[in-house]
């Protein structure tokens, strides 16, 4: 598998020596959120060993506050933050912007023929624009358009409602339709 295309399904889970030793809640939220994030953050620095090494650090400062995190108004909402703050940190650290046009469009070039080239130049047009989003419509764009997860997922782990994350679909459809001179069609927006 190349840099541009990251699956993590062979993800770590916590080993069996720690979960015995860790709060049970931590290793159900590791269990739960750790994939995503790893997901999140290769499409975000373009690098499988950034990603897993920003995801440990994400976690391994979770576990350090994890009695503050349990008494958040959202647990998924502050860790949301914590990653979104690792993933631009290491990308301030590298000097680097978000790699996710290139990362998106590599993987998608890879998985197409010779025959769809065309529309995957017009996709690199639409993964700009959506690198040019809000902070929030990027993110909900990204986990449900790009990394396939539901509006319920992309709730919970953002930390915000599902109604919230429908509203910054519909949103974003009109910023990047607006961008990339095509009409918005209201109505289509994804329910899963």
């Amino acid at each position: 598998m190349s840099e541009g295309e990251f699956d993590p399904s062979g993800d770590q889970a916590v080993s069996s020596e720690l979960a015995g030793v860790l709060p049970v809640d931590y290793t159900a939220f590791h269990s739960q959120q750790h994939r995503a994030y790893l997901r999140y953050a290769h499409l975000q620095l373009g690098s499988r060993k950034d990603a897993e090494y920003v995801v440990d650090d994400v976690f391994t400062f979770l576990l350090k506050v994890w009695p503050h995190a349990l008494k958040e108004a959202s647990l998924h909402g502050f860790a949301w933050a914590v990653l979104r703050e690792h993933v631009e940190r290491r990308l301030a650290v590298s000097a680097r912007s978000v790699a996710m046009v290139e990362t998106a469009w590599f993987a998608a070039l890879r998985r197409a023929s010779r025959e769809r080239m065309e529309l995957l130049e017009s996709k690199l047009g639409l993964y700009a624009a959506i690198a040019d989003l809000s902070e929030r419509q990027y993110d909900v764009v990204l986990l449900a358009f790009l990394l396939g997860n539901d509006n319920d997922t992309v709730a919970r782990m953002m930390g915000i409602s599902s109604a919230t994350v429908r509203s910054h679909i519909r949103g974003a459809r009109r910023n990047l339709s607006r961008k990339l001179g095509v009409e918005w069609a209201p109505g289509e927006e994804k329910d899963q």
